[in-house]
């Protein structure tokens, strides 16, 4: 990296050496159901309950073995500090009914993990699975069908805190239903309270060391097959995390199209000490796209990054794209995720903040257009030499010889 690019951002009153440290110690939870179109190792079949993977690309792995073996090529390329998230399907080892995966079925992947110094985050599977009855889970009206959702979760927090102990480092369990009605509902609130109830005996069915671990909650505005009405909105959850003491997960993809997400961050901050998040892109609602650094993107970063939130929130990538090399989507996605955190840490917030504060909007727009055109790539390319990495040509170029070798093989 030039001199003259240090001397350019410390003109702005950035030190680059302490954005990057920063970056660096930022953990990014890198979500392993990219690298296999969210089938997991069930053999379940088809996705169902609102989820769609769109392609057919050569390479899908699928097994433990394989997967883990993309992991290691992806991690490879992906700076900074990692955790991989995970979902119930992907338990190892023998095979168990979905209302009984507990720690045995992660002992191996936290064996994976111990070894390569990464974390753990774990999500409950409440879809593709019969259990899942007329689209409903924790809200049904069938109280069985409750109950066996509810004993899932209640594993699920045991897994996660043996995660957090295991490993030394604090692990999320975010819970996500897609419950609800493809057209008008009869009853809105009678669903709502039926989920409110599931989630209060999840939280008092296992007394979680709340230490090592966090329990999250994720909201959806809509999804497939249930387009007028989902029991898990975004104020039933905010409200339900507010007065149980736990998380509001916020996924960018579920809100409506024109929610500016972004925004949503500062107000969370005025009143949760901590967030979560699953950082997507959506083209038109929640698709999930491979991440791109666009405006979007960067505007959370630049708000995650001016509420001081970069290590009191558990950042985790949520998209799947099976039409392209997915383990080339899970590092670009990844990449384009610190880049973003990156441009916000080399912007000179305090200079905006002040110029804001004195009325002086003019500067403000001014100074937000000519930060535009800092010469923030040689700052990344000079954190990916820090960090042993090689720059994203070099990275595609390694990638397709992976492919040829082992991809296009299975």
């Amino acid at each position: 990296m030039r001199k003259e690019v240090k001397r350019i951002f410390a003109s702005y009153g950035i030190d680059i050496n302490k954005a990057l440290k920063t970056l660096a110690k930022t953990k990014i939870s890198l979500h392993c159901w990219q690298l296999d179109d969210v089938m997991g190792f069930e053999d379940a079949g088809s996705l169902t309950g609102g989820i769609q993977t769109t392609g057919n690309y050569p390479g899908r792995a699928r097994n433990f073995e394989e997967l883990t073996k993309d992991l290691d090529k992806a991690l490879s390329y992906i700076p900074g500090s990692k955790k991989i998230n995970l979902h119930a399907i992907y338990q190892t080892g023998e095979i168990v009914d979905r209302s009984d995966v507990g720690p045995a079925q992660f002992k191996q992947w936290v064996e994976y993990a111990k070894a390569r110094g990464l974390g753990l985050d774990y999500n409950p599977t409440i879809f593709s699975h019969p259990m899942l009855v007329d689209g409903m889970s924790l809200s049904s009206p069938d109280e069985k069908v409750r109950n066996y959702w509810i004993k899932h979760c209640i594993n699920g927090l045991k897994i996660t805190e043996m995660f957090g102990k295991e490993l030394g480092q604090k692990a999320l369990m975010n819970i996500w239903i897609p419950d609800g009605l493809k057209d008008v509902p009869a009853d809105r609130i009678g669903p709502r309270l039926r989920l409110k109830d599931s989630l209060d005996k999840i939280l008092a069915g296992y007394k979680y060391d709340k230490k090592v671990m966090d329990v999250s909650v994720e909201s959806k505005v809509f999804g497939i097959g249930v387009e007028s009405y989902t029991v898990g909105s975004n104020e039933f959850y905010l409200n339900y995390a507010a007065t149980r003491g736990i998380l509001n997960l916020i996924d960018t993809g579920h809100y409506h199209p024109t929610e500016n997400v972004a925004d949503k961050i500062s107000a969370m901050y005025s009143f949760f000490g901590k967030l979560a998040f699953h950082v997507s892109r959506p083209v038109r609602w929640d698709s999930d796209h491979v991440l791109k650094l666009n405006d979007d993107l960067q505007d959370v970063a630049d708000e995650l990054v001016k509420c001081d939130g970069l290590q009191r929130s558990y950042i985790g990538l949520d998209y799947f794209d099976a039409s392209i090399n997915r383990v080339a989507a899970m590092i670009i996605g990844a990449r384009n995720m610190e880049k973003a955190l990156l441009k916000a840490l080399l912007t000179p917030w305090h200079l905006l903040k002040e110029a804001q504060d004195s009325y002086d909007h003019t500067r403000v727009l001014a100074l937000q257009e000519e930060i535009k055109t800092l010469p923030w790539g040689e700052v990344w390319e000079e954190y990916l030499t820090r960090q042993g990495m090689v720059s994203d040509s070099k990275m595609f170029e390694e990638i397709r010889e992976y492919e040829k070798e082992v991809l296009l093989k299975r």
